[in-house]
């Protein structure tokens, strides 16, 4: 992809879009990526599932979305309007289920590439439920089921359509899970996904924020190292300009922001004009 920036806006961490666009132009971002669709409507997990931490916060949301039918009539056309390169995010119960999303997608104007969620925001529990409601969905467990997914997509989409696999922060494995989706038809690799936590409930959540930095980067080097010829898009506590170039300097070509656009929305916009300074 040709990004006007290499700050993106991590999955689900700018609403609609229309909430982050008081704080700064979405058209200067590299790219915004969208709260994670599904085929159906989900309404998501019940309240206080996101929780501060003295480091970040622990989040188990459901995945609340309009569903694709009421995202393509409502929040894609405004997105496209603010001449952004949208990114939209999805989750599939099947292989089969994200064929069809990726296939409706493939005729929507103005999307730029799909990035497909392949891990819950906090891994899977002992039983195999995720605790937010998403048990719903498929999650790859292995790389092979991840491959699964991805050429389902890449399948479905026009030739110039990227399609971005999100892997977890698994420093053990996240090479060879970048590698089956990248082999399957994955054009780049999102790495940093949550690391596994709970609510104070007890409930299974994802950690995100600045704790999860210092993993974040060492699994973008791993990728990087292991498959120096692929875009990746390091994410994890990214919020300062500091940290935008400690993942470029770790091999991504660009960084998504997530949490930190909950402690302060302007974020996105003063990293953009910060990494512009720096290059000028």
């Amino acid at each position: 992809m040709r990004l006007r920036s290499p700050v993106l806006v991590a999955a689900g961490c700018g609403g609609t879009g229309r909430e982050l666009a008081a704080y700064g132009p979405l058209a200067d971002l590299g790219a915004f990526t969208t709260r994670t669709v599904t085929t159906d409507p989900r309404s998501g997990a019940p309240a206080g599932s996101v929780v501060e931490t003295p480091s970040g916060l622990v989040h188990a949301t459901g995945l609340p979305n309009p569903g694709l039918d009421q995202f393509l009539a409502t929040e894609l056309p405004w997105l496209v309007a603010q001449d952004v390169r949208v990114v939209v995010s999805v989750a599939a119960r099947s292989a089969a289920d994200a064929g069809s999303l990726a296939r409706r997608l493939a005729r929507a104007p103005g999307v730029g590439a799909v990035e497909v969620a392949l891990s819950p925001a906090g891994g899977l529990g002992p039983g195999g439920g995720t605790g937010d409601g998403t048990e719903d969905l498929f999650w790859a467990q292995e790389p092979h089921e991840a491959a699964g997914i991805i050429g389902a997509v890449a399948r479905e989409l026009p030739r110039g359509m990227p399609v971005l696999a999100k892997v977890r922060s698994d420093p053990g494995r996240v090479a060879a899970m970048a590698r089956s989706c990248v082999d399957a038809g994955a054009g780049a690799v999102v790495v940093g996904d949550a690391l596994t936590a709970v609510l104070p409930d007890g409930r299974p959540g994802g950690l995100g924020g600045p704790a999860v930095r210092p993993v974040a980067l060492a699994c973008v080097r791993r990728v990087h190292e292991a498959l120096p010829h692929v875009d990746v898009v390091g994410c994890g506590g990214v919020a300062t300009p500091a940290d935008v170039r400690a993942f470029l300097e770790a091999g991504a070509r660009a960084v998504a922001v997530g949490a930190a656009l909950l402690h302060d929305p302007t974020t996105v916009a003063r990293l953009v004009a910060a990494h512009r300074e720096e290059h000028r």
